[in-house]
């Protein structure tokens, strides 16, 4: 703690717990002692201390719990704005990802899945939905459509799928992927998706479109995502234009 700072010591302890969260140093589960405990061992006084918890307590990353004390529930993943697959953010950032494969299979394209992935209406596109979950807890709830073909005349194989992300796949059919178009706005939870990811019906969840493109300028990926709001945020760099 830097006592001679003008910021307040109880948001320096606050960052400084958020940051162990974030990085693995403090895992999901893990319980931080009683107030009177905490405030003895940093040499800070217990309102200081309680108020840096009650900060973490109000961003959902930690929680009190009767008999127990105050325990790590989980970190809130900060995805930059960059061509990543959620499953390479997630591993690296040691947030142990996991994958439920829901639906796999080949059906005609929409007019809207058409226009995306610039292919003629009706013709067959490969159709994925997936449930991501970091640390066991569900995540996202992700749809994504393929050009047929695109993974080899059967298609994603619905194991690996489970263990890698789309992403790696693509780039090890020997695609290189070059860029994206996408949007990120926000909507409430209906009743089927709010089960999916472990939310309340009309529960905030942020959505994300994305159609990707590899470096001859075709279209090689539709999604449709959805992600819980509590768990998950955007992070976009903006610069000042001259």
């Amino acid at each position: 703690m830097d006592r001679t700072s003008p910021v307040p010591l109880y948001f320096q302890l606050a960052q400084q717990l958020e940051s162990a969260v974030e990085n693995g140093t403090l895992t999901p589960g893990t319980l931080l002692g009683n107030e009177i405990d905490l405030a003895t061992r940093l040499g800070l006084s217990r309102p200081t201390v309680r108020q840096a918890i009650q900060t973490l307590v109000d961003k959902g990353l930690l929680v009190r719990r009767r008999g127990v004390g105050t325990q790590v529930v989980h970190s809130t993943v900060r995805r930059p704005l960059e061509l990543s697959s959620l499953y390479d953010d997630l591993d690296a950032a040691g947030q142990l990802p996991a994958t439920r494969v829901l639906v796999n299979r080949v059906e005609p394209a929409t007019g809207p899945v058409a226009a995306a992935l610039r292919v003629p209406e009706g013709s067959e596109v490969v159709y994925l939905e997936r449930l991501r979950t970091a640390h066991g807890e569900p995540m996202a709830y992700l749809r994504n459509h393929l050009p047929a073909g695109l993974l080899g005349p059967g298609g994603p194989d619905t194991e690996r799928l489970e263990t890698t992300g789309l992403y790696r796949m693509l780039r090890s059919a020997a695609l290189t992927l070059h860029s994206a178009r996408q949007a990120v706005g926000a909507r409430a939870a209906t009743a089927a998706e709010a089960a999916l990811l472990d939310e309340r019906e009309g529960a905030p969840l942020l959505t994300m479109e994305r159609v990707t493109f590899d470096d001859t300028g075709r279209a090689v990926e539709y999604g449709s995502h959805l992600y819980r709001a509590d768990r998950y945020s955007f992070e976009f760099q903006l610069m000042v234009r001259p």
